[in-house]
């Protein structure tokens, strides 16, 4: 129900904009408030009129931002760690250690009241993710501070990362015309004119190949998905050896650009994910290796779940309620930058035309 009224406050939100998104739509206006309002509500089962700065929010919005451009930042002690020692020139330990207080005091008090109102004894239709974690027993039961880090890190990343997806999603959709017209007849055809729900995913396959084909052109992390410290000498099958304690990142982009895995890799084509069309039926969710954006194994993304369904979600409703088109003024350019995510370099800028009669969000 959350996610629907914040979807709702996003798709309200495009309606007095004169047919035109303005530049930065995704990271300024979905992603600081309504999908982060989104994440808060499913995580820690609280949601904040966005139409109202409160003292609250303001300092979630900051650490936030903080988090996002720290983590982004050049830090020359990544290469060479000694320098740490005496030269930070962007003070980033200066500023991390003003950071983590503030997280761990803001994520503790939730956790605090969640314990103080029974969210560790039993569970609820409306339980949210600390619930669940506080419910958790024997040796699966997580101590304080790793209870901290796995819930800010879904707080950090899931505002990020399923803002930036939902854009990338919306450019190919405004580029392939086709692709929209017959995302939007799916949508005609199982939905209708009523309201979508999360129950009607899963009778979408189109869009769910959207969504997938989506993830393999722009990965969101190509770079940063399985960030590993070797243990020991590792042999790996083309003769190279990767020494103890090397910090290895797999190259997510590499995999899903590789003719030898995938046919056409630069082509759109949602339809390699549909068995219908002599496509395969691929899971994201780090079962299947050649696309695996989320991660994998005991390390995988804890999020991946609520992030497709937040994504999966919310496209369907922009596409059902609105048509696509390109601004000539600003054509669609697909011109990447790596910061925490893979963004767009050029924010999307679109003309939106209401398909239906505006209040049936």
């Amino acid at each position: 129900m959350g996610r629907q009224l914040d979807c709702s406050t996003m798709l309200n939100a495009l309606l007095p904009t004169s047919n035109l998104l303005r530049e930065g739509w995704a990271k300024e206006s979905i992603s600081k408030c309504d999908f982060l309002n989104n994440i808060m509500g499913n995580v820690f089962g609280k949601r904040y009129d966005v139409t109202q700065e409160t003292k609250e929010l303001k300092e979630l919005h900051e650490m936030v931002r903080e988090g996002f451009e720290l983590l982004g930042a050049f830090n020359l002690s990544d290469y060479l760690p000694w320098l740490s020692y005496f030269y930070d020139p962007y003070h980033i330990k200066e500023r991390c250690a003003v950071l983590v207080p503030k997280v761990k005091k803001f994520v503790g008090r939730i956790i605090e009241e969640h314990q103080q109102n029974g969210g560790s004894t039993k569970l609820s239709d409306d339980a949210d993710f600390v619930d669940v974690m506080l419910s958790l027993e024997g040796e699966e039961k997580m101590e304080k501070n790793d209870m901290i880090a796995v819930l800010w890190e879904m707080i950090f990343r899931g505002t990020d990362t399923t803002a930036l997806l939902t854009e990338w999603v919306m450019a190919e959709l405004v580029l392939n015309q086709n692709i929209q017209g017959k995302l939007q007849k799916e949508l005609d055809d199982v939905v209708g004119s009523r309201k979508i729900t999360d129950a009607d995913i899963v009778n979408l396959p189109y869009l769910q190949a959207v969504v997938k084909e989506t993830l393999r052109v722009h990965p969101p992390g190509p770079l940063l998905s399985w960030a590993r410290l070797s243990t020991s000498d590792v042999l790996l099958s083309n003769g190279m050896i990767i020494p103890s304690n090397t910090t290895a990142m797999v190259n997510m982009w590499h995999i899903t650009h590789d003719p030898k895995v995938w046919e056409e890799p630069l082509v759109f084509k949602p339809e390699r994910f549909l068995e219908s069309d002599g496509g395969a039926n691929v899971d994201v969710r780090g079962s299947d290796l050649r696309l695996a954006p989320f991660g994998a194994g005991r390390r995988v993304c804890p999020g991946k779940n609520l992030g497709l369904a937040t994504v999966n979600l919310w496209v369907a409703k922009l596409v059902q309620n609105f048509k696509w088109v390109a601004d000539q003024e600003h054509p669609v350019d697909f011109s990447e930058v790596l910061k925490l995510s893979c963004e767009m370099k050029h924010p999307l800028i679109a003309q939106v035309t209401p398909r239906k009669l505006v209040g049936s969000f």
